[in-house]
């Protein structure tokens, strides 16, 4: 017998046994567990259209759900634990508290903020060096603060506009903020916006002040800055009263 016929012997004894079938059926399979995983991938045809699917559903429920009961419920549980926590880490959960349970406006003006930085002014400014006035109640002298816009110049090329929002206080330079706005060249639909700062770190929370807390809510949220003012000055009080001094 050739080897030839041997080879044709053994191929008919295994069609008859179904051993070929059992083969080819296994590897079949395996095609369709690798084809089917490929179509459930990450970027697989089957994955997209799940995902297409489930975004045109959720979405929409995910936008009209009213959250704001949640944040009341936040709000309580952060001022219970304000209470018993202790003063070290007061600062961190005073500004989370504002960062994460406060609703921000959906426009402000310069002239709005100009307004809100004073407020801040008012009630941190250092009081070292300053007159102190006697008539009716002691109380430090006001302090001159201005405002303005400053429009940078950027590359012709650039389709951003970007300017600066300076807020100065000539007597304490801690009270000093420069806030980096911008917005699209060219376009009917473009609005100011804050440029988003870094609190990527919770912790750093604990750093930060009260006016920091609400111009990063500002950033966080898209809150569109309507420039309604170039510039601006004024005269801010100190909160701070001047100890009694008796002669």
């Amino acid at each position: 017998m050739t080897i030839e016929q041997n080879i044709k012997d053994v191929i008919a004894t295994k069609l008859n046994d179904g051993t070929i079938e059992k083969l080819v059926g296994e590897q079949f399979e395996k095609c369709v567990n690798n084809a089917l995983d490929n179509l459930f991938r990450s970027y697989g045809d089957i994955t997209k259209t799940i995902e297409k699917q489930l975004m045109s559903t959720i979405t929409p429920m995910v936008e009209a759900y009213d959250f704001s009961e949640y944040l009341v419920k936040l709000d309580t549980v952060l001022t219970d634990v304000l209470k018993n926590t202790t003063q070290e880490n007061k600062a961190l959960l005073n500004n989370f508290k504002k960062f994460y349970t406060s609703e921000a406006p959906k426009q402000i003006k310069t002239s709005e903020l100009f307004d809100k930085w004073m407020n801040y002014v008012e009630e941190n400014v250092e009081t070292d060096g300053l007159e102190v006035d006697y008539d009716d109640e002691p109380t430090y002298e006001y302090v001159p603060v201005t405002f303005e816009v400053q429009h940078d110049e950027g590359r012709s090329w650039s389709s951003l506009e970007s300017a600066s929002l300076i807020f100065e206080c000539e007597h304490d330079e801690e009270m000093n903020f420069m806030v980096k706005i911008k917005k699209w060249k060219d376009s009917s639909w473009s609005k100011w916006n804050i440029e988003r700062s870094s609190v990527s770190d919770i912790k750093s929370l604990r750093n930060i002040n009260e006016f920091e807390v609400f111009l990063n809510l500002l950033a966080q949220s898209g809150t569109e800055i309507v420039i309604d003012v170039d510039s601006d000055d004024g005269e801010v009080r100190p909160e701070q009263k001047p100890e009694a001094t008796f002669s």
